[in-house]
């Protein structure tokens, strides 16, 4: 690990005010869990590490408006043991359960969650973002492309967003707090996320000398998660699928249902969710659905399965996100 410089501010002002208005300078600790590995793999090499350890209220979860405040620095176990997530968002408990190490539960974070790197093996083995070739050939289209994108993978991103909360909080409609030397701005957390054109680019609207420091969910209503694994063990999904449903009877009135896992970006269908308006969900409405989120997948040489995989976990999100 390249040496560096340590700093544990109190305030998340302060915080901003010490990292760099460029990438690569100083980066930002929470829980570490993803940081001290790409510290330790080169793969980051910051001058300054900003710890937030200190930093007031960023670890707590509220109630607030008839929805809830969680702090970035909250951890996985905080979530899932906190009685009001439990109660509306089982979206959010669901998804988290999918982190099975009690470590990671124990240390992960929600922000740190929301903002890891992508998990790409191009990329944790230092092929840059992009996965790219000493001559800037792309080597993900026809390499070893089993649990890359299926959806917006025309290039020349092809990894997919590793976040396990981030399509149930899009689905939940919630926002995010960025804190920055300048003040603080609040973004949906659906227009956190976008697509690198380059290996300079980030996969998130987070500028460099910014901090996340709450997430904000509105009320819920119907909402489930489902995943879909390899094997139960220590790994992150091959896809997913987030939904929260505004019901009118027995009737949906409106939908959000977002994939997770199947592209550089958490993935809102719109067409799944026309598939689910007005209707009465039953397994063949559920099944329809599923049909049409994945309706424009372009799988790549090797990951034919996900296609599959993730029309089912939106079917199935949708029968539990039911009832």
């Amino acid at each position: 690990m390249q040496a560096f410089e340590y700093a544990a501010p109190s305030s998340a002002k302060e915080a901003a005010g010490m990292l760099s208005s460029s990438w690569g300078e100083a980066d930002v600790l929470a829980g570490g869990t993803d940081l001290l590995s790409l510290m330790k793999e080169r793969i980051h090499t910051p001058k300054r590490v900003v710890s937030l350890k200190n930093v007031r209220g960023l670890n707590s979860i509220s109630a607030s408006g008839g929805g809830v405040h969680i702090g970035a620095t909250s951890t996985l176990d905080a979530l899932l043991s906190n009685a009001a997530i439990g109660e509306s968002y089982p979206s959010l408990v669901q998804a988290a359960e999918g982190v099975s190490s009690p470590q990671m539960r124990a240390m992960g974070t929600v922000g740190g969650d929301l903002l890891q790197r992508p998990r790409c093996w191009y990329f944790r083995n230092g092929y840059g973002l992009l996965g790219k070739d000493s001559k800037g050939k792309s080597l993900v289209p026809e390499g070893e492309n089993q649990y890359h994108a299926i959806l917006g993978n025309k290039g020349p991103s092809y990894f997919v967003n590793a976040s396990s909360l981030a399509p149930a909080l899009i689905a939940l409609g919630a926002s995010v707090t960025l804190v920055g030397p300048d003040g603080e701005r609040e973004i949906e957390v659906e227009k956190l996320y976008k697509t690198p054109k380059s290996d300079r680019d980030r996969e998130t609207a987070i500028k460099a000398n910014e901090i996340l420091t709450m997430i904000k969910v509105p009320a819920g209503g119907n909402n489930a998660t489902y995943e879909v694994r390899q094997r139960q063990l220590m790994d992150w999904p091959l896809a997913a699928a987030s939904v929260a449903l505004k019901m009118s009877g027995g009737t949906v009135e409106s939908a959000r249902v977002v994939l997770g896992h199947v592209a550089p970006t958490p993935w809102r269908s719109s067409g799944a969710e026309r598939a689910l308006a007005g209707k009465a969900v039953s397994e063949a409405v559920a099944m329809q659905a599923g049909k049409a989120a994945v309706a424009t997948a372009t799988p790549l040489s090797r990951n034919k399965h996900k296609v599959q995989l993730a029309s089912v976990a939106v079917k199935r999100a949708i029968m539990k996100a039911a009832g």
